[in-house]
């Protein structure tokens, strides 16, 4: 299995996680297509989304799979009057990750990182690993002082 950045940082901070690999179609990335070919609980899989401010600062926001970001309260809680998807020809060098291999761990810069609420109602989460198939498994509250993340619910 690949040693990522996120891999390195769980292993550095004693956090248990579980590597699950997953098959996936580059042209289809989306997370409700990967949990339904490889059979994971869609609800469980939280996807990194990766955003920007209309001043250009970087918020990432962590999201279950089965629902939609809501743009005004991330906004909100970021102190911004708007934000956007950063795109998707910036995602590697603003994070160091490719599309559809986005953690929320171990990007290039310690970014300011929103966990829907959510999450927490699970023991554990399924979250990219920082790779195209690849996801750690791993408890949300872990994870969230890892990121140093605020939970929030952040879907509409």
């Amino acid at each position: 299995m690949p040693k990522t950045n996120a891999v390195r940082l769980l292993n550095a901070a004693g956090i248990a996680y579980r590597l699950v690999e997953y098959r996936y179609d580059e042209a289809q990335l989306g997370v409700d297509k990967i949990a339904r070919d490889n059979g994971l609980e869609l609800e469980r899989i939280f996807k990194t989304l990766v955003l920007k401010t209309e001043t250009g600062q970087v918020v990432v926001a962590v999201t279950p799979g089965d629902k939609a970001l809501d743009f005004k309260t991330v906004a909100r809680l970021a102190a911004c009057k708007k934000i956007h998807l950063a795109e998707m020809k910036e995602l590697q060098s603003l994070t160091g990750y490719i599309r559809g291999g986005c953690s929320p761990v171990g990007m290039k810069k310690n970014f300011p990182v929103f966990i829907d609420q959510s999450a927490l109602e699970h023991e554990r989460i399924l979250v990219n690993a920082g790779a195209r198939g690849l996801l750690m498994e791993v408890a949300p509250g872990e994870l969230g002082s890892l990121c140093h993340a605020v939970f929030e619910y952040i879907t509409a």
